[in-house]
């Protein structure tokens, strides 16, 4: 858009637990428009989570979240030639769309029978800080470290 910055939807809190960040989950979750099945599936991984670990299914999915969401992020810029990785801040709403999109591309790939068994188990790595989600969070976050000698040539 070349006038104006678009106008930020409003996100209408999730029918059970009443809460926006699972709206976003979902929304991300969601494939063809079918968000009906995408909440069912997240509510039965919520259910999933909260038996097997004895504790609030909400809060174990928002530690987890927390767990795969990364703080700093490389971007390439050419400078001279070469091509630089420079590391630099992620602005909140990216930040939480990065750790969502994370979570569920790697509860795709993983082997259970059904998408809520799937997400249940990638939640549970996620909040022991250990899968596939949290490891990309950890690689992230290393190359950033290897080339924070290039921070100087910032945007």
């Amino acid at each position: 858009m070349r006038k104006s910055r678009p106008k930020k939807r409003i996100i209408i809190p999730d029918p059970r637990f009443s809460d926006t960040l699972v709206t976003k989950f979902v929304n991300n979750m969601m494939f063809s428009g079918k968000k009906n099945q995408s909440y069912d599936i997240f509510y039965e991984a919520i259910d999933i989570v909260s038996e097997k670990t004895k504790e609030d299914g909400l809060e174990v999915f928002k530690k987890a979240l927390a767990n795969v969401t990364p703080s700093v992020e490389v971007r390439s810029r050419r400078i001279g030639g070469a091509t630089f990785q420079i590391p630099s801040e992620i602005r909140p709403a990216r930040k939480s769309s990065i750790g969502m999109k994370s979570l569920v591309g790697y509860a795709r790939k993983r082997h259970e029978k059904s998408m809520a068994q799937k997400l249940a188990a990638e939640i549970l790595a996620a909040y022991k800080e250990e899968g596939a989600a949290f490891k990309r969070k950890e690689d992230t976050h290393r190359m950033a470290e290897a080339n924070k000698a290039f921070s100087h040539f910032r945007f």
